[in-house]
C-alpha cells in the first residue's frame, strides 16, 4: 500500500505534470521529501491520483481531496476511484479519462462528484494527467483539483 510520503510515486506525478504542463505542482525550490509532506498536508487544492487497473483503483490523495470526499486515507487508497461519481455521472467521467490518455493531460475540467456522506459538488477548472516510470511506462491518471463548488 501507497504512503502519503511516497517518494517514487510523487516524483512520477510532479515530474508529468512539469513535463506535460510547463508547470510546478509545489513550491520549486523544495526538497523531494518537504514536497512530498507539502503536497499532502499544506497543499491549497486537492490532489487525487488512480491506478491503471481495469477498474482503476485511488493510490493518492492529499488531505484536502480527503476532506472534499470525505474519506480517510484508509479508506480512499484501494477504493475504485469511479465511485467518486454516482452512477450517471460515470460514463461521462469514463469519457473524459479516455480523452486524457489520448492527449496526455486535460486542462480546464469540471465534473459532478460525490462525497461519502453523499453530498455532491462540483470540482472545477481541474487538470488530470497521465504519470509514467522512469521507463516511459503509464503508471496512472492525476488529478489537480484547484476548486470545489458545493451543490446547492
Amino acid at each position: 500500500m501507497n504512503t502519503p510520503y511516497d517518494l517514487t510515486l510523487l516524483g512520477r506525478m510532479t515530474d508529468s505534470y512539469r513535463l506535460l504542463t510547463g508547470k510546478e505542482l509545489s513550491p520549486k525550490a523544495m526538497p523531494s521529501e518537504e514536497a512530498a509532506r507539502w503536497l499532502y498536508e499544506e497543499a491549497p487544492f486537492g490532489l487525487l491520483a488512480h491506478n491503471t487497473d481495469a477498474d482503476p483503483r485511488f493510490i493518492y490523495g492529499n488531505r484536502v481531496a480527503q476532506r472534499w470526499f470525505g474519506y480517510s486515507w484508509d479508506e480512499l487508497i484501494g477504493m475504485p476511484s469511479r465511485l467518486s461519481a454516482e452512477a450517471p455521472e460515470r460514463e461521462e467521467r469514463k469519457r473524459f479519462l479516455d480523452l486524457v490518455a489520448r492527449h496526455g493531460f486535460v486542462s480546464g475540467y469540471r465534473g459532478l462528484r460525490i462525497a461519502k456522506s453523499g453530498q455532491k459538488f462540483w470540482i472545477e477548472d481541474a487538470t488530470v494527467w497521465q504519470f509514467r516510470d522512469a521507463a516511459g511506462q503509464i503508471q496512472g491518471q492525476a488529478a489537480w483539483l484547484p476548486l470545489k463548488v458545493e451543490c446547492e
